[in-house]
């Protein structure tokens, strides 16, 4: 019996009821299966009474979101029962290779740049007239995008969470761009996370990774497979890299070298921004885009809302927001993007240490604006690796707007003309804020009000 005929008159389990687990009942339900929906956000007692209502015995299958953890009692309960569990990527993999067996999948994972790297993949395909779409942890979900749309091409962003999950899925090429630390408190080490980030060149025909991350780098001596690397320095056959202005392909290229663009066609052209349009373009080139189609996308290509995104320049000093920047891996690029910054930071670090970010960027600071729950965390690296820096840590027991409002007004009295003021938090944000986009808002907001904008 074929996967989705077995669905039919079935009962299932979905862990979770956010955006992955919504795109999966409703999928479910459409296919004819009856849906019992197991929410993360109950309090335990309540999820294991839920589970508890269930003949366990009658399940077809278990479809989990990426959040839940792999080893979470009511999963495991599941599994002991003998009920098959799968991700909702492994799930629409299974329901492509029916529905869609010709769709061809790109992925790609990082602690840092992936939704520039899969959206700027997905124009460079679109201007290859190659009707793509970026998904997964971006976006719609990947069975969303099975179902109900006929791409050609899907390109996944996968996070580490979705990758641990994962068992079935291939990909025709997949893309690794760093790997710093990030999620420590979901996957217990750094050594778990990178394995976990790993995990993805075992799912490929092909495997992209950056050359220039010591993490990336020191883990390709265990593969055993066609691997492409790039670096912002000069390539060797078999990469992507740097000559001067312009980014040469040695890797997918007829010839020796290839020119794939000009550093001038990607904006802004800072290190991590062409590292990441690198990384896109050997997704690109690897489904057999041309060198011009990923020219002319990336010279009108803009990043997203919320990530090094300029809120307003007046009186000398540019404001900007890059508060996707919620590890300390993504905070670092961003200080690396500034001279000198007037940097606002803090939030719920997830486990990772800021020692080394401070070390690598005091320079760049000029003043420091901590808030949320890790902030101290932040002070401590600061008075350990930067006394000289002066911060101020802002404890109002207020969230959104108003908080947002007291930061931007005592970093509008630290300015100077010239100044940088810098959102790039290093945290995540749902302890004060709703999530990074509403943070970044609310900094925009604030800022706009402050300046009479």
């Amino acid at each position: 019996m074929k996967f989705l005929e077995s669905l039919k008159g079935s009962k299932t389990l979905v862990f979770g009821a956010g955006v992955t687990g919504t795109a999966a009942t409703e999928f479910l339900k459409d296919a004819g299966s009856k849906v019992q929906v197991i929410d993360e956000r109950e309090e335990v007692g309540s999820a294991i009474r839920s589970l508890e209502r269930i003949s366990l015995s009658e399940q077809r299958l278990a479809i989990v979101s990426p959040g839940w953890r792999l080893d979470n009692p009511l999963v495991r309960s599941v599994r002991e029962a003998g009920i098959e569990v799968l991700s909702e990527i492994d799930f629409a993999w299974r329901v492509k290779n029916e529905v869609r067996p010709n769709q061809i999948w790109l992925s790609l994972t990082g602690t840092n740049g992936k939704t520039t790297t899969v959206q700027m993949a997905e124009a460079m395909l679109r201007a290859s007239e190659i009707d793509a779409k970026a998904c997964g942890n971006v976006g719609d979900t990947a069975i969303a995008n099975v179902a109900g749309s006929e791409y050609s091409h899907l390109i996944l962003e996968l996070s580490s969470f979705q990758l641990s999950w994962s068992h079935e899925a291939t990909f025709k090429a997949s893309a690794l761009l760093n790997i710093a630390e990030d999620h420590i408190d979901w996957h217990g080490s750094f050594a778990e996370y990178a394995k976990a980030k790993f995990r993805i060149a075992n799912m490929c025909e092909t495997f992209i990774a950056n050359f220039d991350d010591t993490t990336v780098k020191s883990g390709l001596n265990n593969l055993h497979k066609q691997v492409v690397t790039y670096t912002l320095g000069t390539p060797a056959l078999g990469q992507i890299g740097l000559v001067e202005e312009l980014i040469v392909d040695r890797a997918f290229a007829k010839g020796d070298a290839e020119v794939i663009f000009e550093l001038q066609d990607v904006k802004p052209a800072i290190p991590h921004n062409v590292a990441n349009a690198m990384a896109a373009s050997g997704l690109a080139l690897s489904v057999g885009v041309k060198h011009e189609a990923i020219s002319s996308s990336l010279k009108t290509f803009h990043l997203d809302h919320h990530r090094l995104e300029v809120v307003v320049e007046k009186d000398g000093v540019k404001w900007i927001d890059d508060s996707k920047a919620t590890n300390p891996h993504a905070a670092k690029a961003a200080l690396f993007s500034q001279e000198r910054a007037i940097w606002i930071a803090g939030g719920l670090a997830k486990g990772a240490d800021m020692d080394d970010l401070i070390k690598s960027t005091s320079s760049r600071i000029k003043s420091a604006i901590l808030i949320g729950t890790d902030a101290p965390l932040i002070a401590a690296a600061l008075q350990k690796y930067a006394p000289n820096v002066p911060f101020e840590t802002i404890n109002l027991g207020k969230t959104g707007m108003e908080l947002m409002r007291e930061v931007v007004r005592v970093a509008k009295h630290q300015t100077a003309s010239g100044d940088t003021v810098l959102l790039a938090p290093a945290c995540a944000s749902m302890d004060q804020f709703k999530d990074y986009a509403d943070r970044g808002q609310c900094f925009a907001s604030a800022v706009k009000e402050a300046l009479y904008v």
